[in-house]
């Protein structure tokens, strides 16, 4: 199907202004930083919470977009040669054009939906039934309002089966989203905790999420869940076909055994007795694996195919990962599966690493099925994201080398990753930033191996999604055009600042701020370009800081007369500072009675310019003092006002932290600092905001011993055993950051489920735990020592401290791995 701007005003029943000549829409786009084929490409200008993508058009436009589906009121004038469609709301008219797009075509769509597994049981799917179907599907966890239509838009005559899944966060949302997918065969996944904060109750989220099956002819779903049988009308259209424990179960569980890392499965299916292995043993895996065979029964799949496919089944990881590697390297590694829309989104996230000004792309050959016009829509793709060298792999980019090197300037082949891997040489990959996007068979994870920095085997990863999340959280907080300074002090909060600090200017917060003049200048290395606030300033540092072009902090008479003297020195004007205040902290700033000291110094001087007046508060997360916290407000604009009346230009002004950008919402002014709340830690919370964990310290189990009762455990025989036990040696220590204070007994572990005590002493590089009770345990499984089971500030509670220092006290020579989903 060919759209046309003239198609499209058509179908959404809009006047389309048209200043250039017909354009074929391929592409539609909704997020102006992510822009393929610019030419061929409809913007659509969504204006969501804080957001209005109108503010953005020029960008887009600059970027060569020519097509645009506007509001009504907007003013075209200054965009030559742009085609527009103008409607009431440019939301609805995504949906409902991907609406149309998908009533083109008449082969079986599967909708998903639930609480968990929709994701897995999507890409299980697929990788089950692709070998005789050409699937479109999702990509990634594109389930929501906007995901929804623009993995819809991806429908072609090429295809014979969808698979898309769909999210909703309140009532309401799936009654749109069921008129886009219209599914005619429907799975509702497990029902848990997730989004609940949306709804009333269980009750009520899945009587919502069951109305994306109004047109459905089928419904897979488990018969156990009780919640599901209480929510499903009683007139319901579709044919029901459940699984589970019951003996009126469509498909009966008859046993479910684990052992030697698979799970042995029979059920009873009309009758027959049927069995299959997967290679996990985790009830989640389970239960989406027996999802998956209900819909292969019902699609008439051979029960020995399904069996032999079923035992082949791969773990699912959507997540992007950004990893430190050889010779000063980044590697992005989303070698999970590959479509075009997924691929977009990589070299996306590979274009933020602005650490690197050298890029290579590592691709392979598309699944099967791709038509030859994809491997020149990629090619396009690798050239107008400026991409400097590609590396393909696999026989079918054989075909394409012209293509490619009339658009990249350095290209090489290998016919399989085998023979990548033999002429792999460490020296070709120097401080560059490299993608890996490879399809499943060819096995990308050899060259991950190959190009990762060798470590031990702890980790810290850092969830950038969650990061991000936690950031939209605080800015719905917001009022309308108040600004956000992110604090990326202290390493980002262990987290690392410059990984941290590319994804929040990819995401336009407005000032970032770290504590010294040299994390400022890592920063402009790595090519931030943000205004950076540097909060502790001496005269050591002030070259270094003019000379990277960073904001000063001055809190002193002493600091700011050195500053200006440094400044009339170089002959400068206007270098922008910050005027720090004390309004009860007592650390650092002027007080209310050096105002009047202060004014002489800054009224006519032309060298600097005030571009924020700021103020810390000491307790702004405790109710107890918010008496103190008011007080500290009005003398702050108090102060403020004075400076503001004898400067007569205006300035930034922003106290509010973390906890009172929600506590304290009279007080956010032009400004607020988010710093430990990114990362998902707020004392102050009150259950007002969702945030999700980013930070999660993991390591290994090095060693598995079994110790009787009266042995001893660790330094000083301070472990003493009390009954015949097995004991695991972990690969972490003092020296990356596990304290001390959390031995013989004072801190645990998660393990498969379930939490391990540390045993004795802990050591430099190893810590002991009891695994006794743990079953199934042995060497190398991961240890998560805080993250999503042990939050850090539970972690932070046992060492008697604060998440801050937990997470601020991480040794560098822990590698941290950063993933995005």
């Amino acid at each position: 199907m060919q759209y046309s701007v003239e198609n499209i005003a058509a179908i959404l029943n809009a006047d389309p202004f048209v200043q250039t000549g017909e354009t074929e829409i391929k592409y539609l786009i909704t997020d102006s930083r992510r822009i393929a084929f610019p030419a061929a490409s409809l913007f659509f200008a969504l204006h969501i919470k804080r957001k209005d993508g109108h503010r953005f058009i020029k960008e887009v436009y600059e970027r060569g977009v020519r097509n645009f589906v506007v509001n009504k009121d907007f003013n075209t004038a200054e965009f030559a040669g742009a085609n527009f469609i103008f409607v009431d709301d440019t939301l609805m008219a995504l949906q409902h054009l991907a609406a149309y797009h998908r009533s083109l075509f008449n082969y079986p769509v599967i909708g998903i939906t639930g609480s968990n597994g929709k994701t897995i049981v999507k890409e299980w799917l697929y990788q089950l039934l692709s070998p005789g179907y050409n699937i479109v599907r999702s990509p990634r966890s594109y389930n929501s309002q906007i995901g929804v239509p623009l993995s819809i838009w991806q429908m072609s005559e090429e295809n014979n089966l969808a698979i898309f899944e769909a999210g909703i966060s309140e009532p309401g949302e799936m009654e749109a989203l069921e008129k886009i997918i219209r599914p005619t065969l429907g799975i509702l996944t497990n029902i848990g905790s997730a989004h609940d904060e949306g709804f009333e109750n269980s009750l009520q989220k899945t009587g919502e999420k069951i109305k994306l099956f109004a047109h459905a002819r089928v419904l897979f779903c488990n018969a156990d869940d009780e919640i599901i049988s209480h929510s499903l009308p009683a007139d319901h259209p579709y044919k029901k076909i459940s699984w589970g424990n019951k003996e009126d179960a469509g498909v009966k569980i008859v046993s479910a055994k684990k052992e030697n890392e698979q799970t042995d499965i029979h059920v009873r299916y009309k009758s027959a007795e049927i069995f299959f292995s997967i290679p996990f043993t985790d009830d989640a895996s389970i239960k989406n694996a027996i999802t998956c065979f209900c819909v292969l029964m019902y699609m008439d799949i051979p029960v020995e195919i399904i069996q032999q496919r079923m035992k082949y089944l791969q773990p699912v990881d959507m997540r992007l990962q950004l990893i430190h590697a050889i010779n000063n390297c980044s590697v992005i590694n989303d070698s999970y599966s590959f479509d075009i829309t997924s691929f977009s989104i990589a070299l996306d996230f590979l274009l933020q690493q602005q650490q690197h000004i050298q890029k290579t792309v590592i691709i392979s050959d598309l699944p099967a099925g791709h038509q030859p016009a994809v491997y020149a829509d990629v090619s396009e793709m690798l050239a107008a994201k400026n991409i400097q060298r590609v590396i393909t792999i696999g026989n079918q980019w054989g075909n394409y080398q012209p293509l490619l090197k009339n658009k990249i300037a350095v290209t090489e082949h290998y016919s399989s990753t085998e023979f990548f891997i033999r002429h792999f040489n460490t020296n070709h990959f120097k401080n560059e930033a490299i993608l890996l996007k490879g399809a499943r068979l060819f096995g990308f994870e050899q060259v991950v191996s190959l190009l990762e920095k060798k470590v031990h085997q702890t980790l810290m990863e850092i969830n950038l999604t969650s990061l991000v999340h936690n950031l939209k959280q605080y800015q719905q907080k917001l009022h309308p055009g108040v600004k956000l300074m992110a604090m990326v002090k202290a390493y980002g909060y262990g987290s690392g600042s410059a990984e941290v600090a590319s994804v929040l200017q990819f995401h336009k917060v407005d000032y970032l701020a770290v504590a010294y003049a040299d994390e400022g200048v890592e920063l402009r290395k790595a090519g931030i370009t943000l205004p950076v606030l540097v909060m502790n300033v001496d005269d050591a540092a002030f070259e270094t800081i003019v000379q990277h072009n960073l904001e000063p902090e001055l809190f002193s008479f002493t600091v700011f007369k050195s500053f200006d003297s440094f400044l009339r020195k170089q002959g400068m004007q206007q270098y922008p500072v910050h005027i720090k205040l004390d309004t009860g902290m007592h650390r650092l700033g002027f007080e209310e009675q050096d105002m009047q000291a202060l004014i002489p110094l800054l009224h006519g001087n032309t060298r600097l310019v005030i571009k924020s007046v700021f103020s810390h508060l000491a307790s702004s997360e405790d109710e107890n003092e918010d008496a103190f916290t008011n007080q500290q407000a009005i003398t702050f604009i108090n102060c403020c006002n004075i400076l503001q009346q004898a400067l007569g230009y205006y300035f930034i002004k922003h106290i509010a932290n973390s906890a009172a950008i929600f506590r304290h919402k009279n007080i956010q002014f032009d400004m607020v600092r988010l710093g430990i709340g990114l990362y998902g830690v707020d004392s102050a919370n009150e259950n007002q905001l969702s945030l999700q964990t980013v930070a999660s310290l993991k390591t290994t189990i090095a060693q598995l011993r079994k110790v009787k009762a009266g042995d001893t455990i660790g330094y000083n025989r301070h472990g003493k055993v009390i009954r015949d036990s097995v004991i695991a040696t972990i690969r972490i220590g003092y020296a990356d950051g596990f304290s001390r204070r959390l031995g013989n007994g004072v801190g645990s572990v998660f393990i498969k489920g379930m939490m391990a005590p540390v045993i004795g002493n802990v050591c430099m590089d190893m810590v002991m735990v009891d695994v006794t009770d743990i079953q199934s345990i042995k060497e190398d499984d991961e240890v998560e020592i805080f993250g999503k089971n042990i939050t850090v500030q539970q972690f932070a509670a046992w060492c008697g401290t604060i998440a801050y220092e937990i997470l601020t006290g991480i040794s560098q020579r822990v590698k941290r791995v950063y993933v995005e989903e």
